[in-house]
């Protein structure tokens, strides 16, 4: 889709279409809703931020809160690469002497009024937070100094940016620290929650599979590892594959014992129980 803004074709992407359901804590869900409605014609959406450890679903969190608004979603993934023109409008050569400019999933977001899921956040430098800026206060626009265009957010428009809980990140300036709020902090899930996020991703699972991985975890969260329910994930789909060898020598236990050292390491193993 091509639109024109201040006499500049931009071409916008395409959103981003995943099939994946929030289970369980509906509190963050609700805290996540709250901040971006708006109350009053004078009000604004806020620009939440979801931090907690990699692998808690603060993504699928984000991603289903936004279905339940029925809004296009837009990822952008950040890394320490970002740079600001990725944020807003990419010039792309088509042709002799001529210029694409393609409009970045959140500046599509922000023409569409979709919701913009900015991932991993706190991976990218100052230079790069400083030109969303205005985007962040009531001013809600984006400058393009390759494109020569400012962009103002259709009333739609939400943000949410995601931050992992670690030590690979940049501080955030306090100019945008003071920008995305609220903090939405997302911690481990308790069991039943747990063991329905692993069944839910794997409607196919070995019950006796997902319950000990549940309890595999649970014993992990209360040591303070971690350890996710990604890390479930991963270990009791390649704990079923194992067992699904056409020529498979290993019971259940031992499929378990292998998983776990292969996907976390040998240390994780003291939370492996008999099976």
């Amino acid at each position: 889709m091509v639109v024109e803004i201040e006499g500049v074709p931009l071409h916008l992407a395409h959103p981003d279409e995943i099939p994946i359901k929030w289970v369980g804590q509906e509190e963050v869900m609700r805290q996540l809703l709250a901040a971006w409605l708006v109350i009053d014609e004078n009000d604004l959406p806020m620009n939440p931020r979801l931090l907690g450890k990699p692998g808690v679903g603060k993504t699928t969190l984000a991603y289903a809160a936004a279905k339940r608004l029925g809004r296009e979603v837009y990822i952008l993934q950040a890394t320490v690469d970002t740079r600001p023109e990725d944020l807003i409008i990419t010039p792309v050569i088509e042709g002799e002497n001529k210029l694409r400019y393609v409009a970045s999933p959140l500046v599509t977001a922000m023409v569409r009024g979709g919701v913009c899921i900015l991932d991993e956040g706190n991976r990218m430098s100052e230079k790069s937070w400083a030109s969303l800026a205005p985007l962040l206060d009531n001013r809600r626009y984006v400058e393009s100094i390759v494109a020569g265009v400012k962009i103002k957010a259709h009333p739609l428009f939400r943000i949410v940016t995601t931050m992992n809980d670690d030590a690979s990140t940049f501080d955030l300036p306090e100019y945008i620290h003071s920008r995305l709020q609220p903090q939405i902090y997302i911690d481990f899930p308790e069991r039943e929650e747990e063991y329905a996020i692993l069944r839910e991703n794997l409607p196919f699972g070995d019950e006796q599979i997902l319950q000990y991985v549940t309890d595999f975890l649970q014993l992990a969260h209360a040591a303070d590892e971690r350890y996710t329910v990604r890390d479930g994930i991963n270990i009791s789909r390649f704990a079923m594959k194992l067992l699904g060898l056409p020529e498979n020598s290993i019971s259940r236990s031992q499929a378990l014992q292998t998983a776990i050292l292969e996907t976390l390491g040998e240390e994780a193993l003291r939370y492996a129980r008999a099976a």
